[in-house]
């Protein structure tokens, strides 16, 4: 895609939602944390309902550990991989209190040292909650780049690193949430939503989807 394509994708999807944030609810950077764990293979909306629950609770380190695991697992145990995901969440909470004061680590080697944490974990909360331009290539924005040819590449790293090499310093910070958003309600992975795309001009997927009859 030519740079001021590139320009122009992300200049009309500022303009239509001009601050984009992630859908997971949180008030902290650790319940952001431990949101984004919960929400490996389930949906945003499966994570909140557990976490209006949970969090009203236990909403540090500290008090995650008083529940004990299995306390913990009552909260989340309609997510899917919850008894694995209550392992993690103990264990990295332990870290937490121990090794940072209870406070979530603002670098990426620190968080992906926690349990259950990956880049594109590490990724989420450095830009969520802090504010660092990085870019957390899950499966929406994977099928975006390569669809649209912002970004192509075999794997999550390749589309990460040529989303980082593509997009302009000043949409760098908001193009995460921009180009997941996009994939979840527009670019959809069975059947894109083509005829209401604001960019399906810039656009080079060449099976789109046609109007309606």
């Amino acid at each position: 895609m030519k740079r001021a394509d590139v320009v122009e994708l992300f200049t009309r999807l500022r303009e239509l939602n001009p601050h984009p944030t992630t859908e997971l609810e949180y008030r902290t950077p650790f319940e952001l944390l431990v949101a984004v764990v919960l929400s490996a293979q389930a949906t945003d909306v499966g994570v909140n309902k557990a976490t209006r629950k949970l969090y009203p609770k236990a909403s540090t380190p500290q008090a995650i550990l008083a529940l004990g695991e299995e306390g913990l697992k009552r909260y989340i145990s309609t997510i899917g991989l919850f008894n694995a995901k209550a392992r993690n969440v103990i264990a990295l909470c332990r870290i937490l209190v121990e090794q940072h004061d209870g406070e979530v680590p603002r670098t990426r080697e620190a968080l992906e040292a926690l349990p259950g944490v990956g880049r594109k974990t590490a990724n989420v909360v450095l830009n969520t909650a802090f504010g660092e331009p990085t870019i957390a290539v899950d499966t929406h924005i994977f099928r975006v780049s390569n669809r649209t040819g912002l970004a192509p590449g075999k794997d999550v790293r390749a589309v990460e690193e040529k989303l980082e090499k593509v997009v302009p310093a000043e949409f760098r910070k908001d193009a995460h949430h921009w180009l997941i958003l996009h994939g979840r309600y527009v670019c959809k992975a069975r059947r894109p939503e083509c005829p209401i795309c604001p960019i399906r001009d810039l656009c080079q997927y060449r099976h789109k989807t046609p109007p309606a009859p």
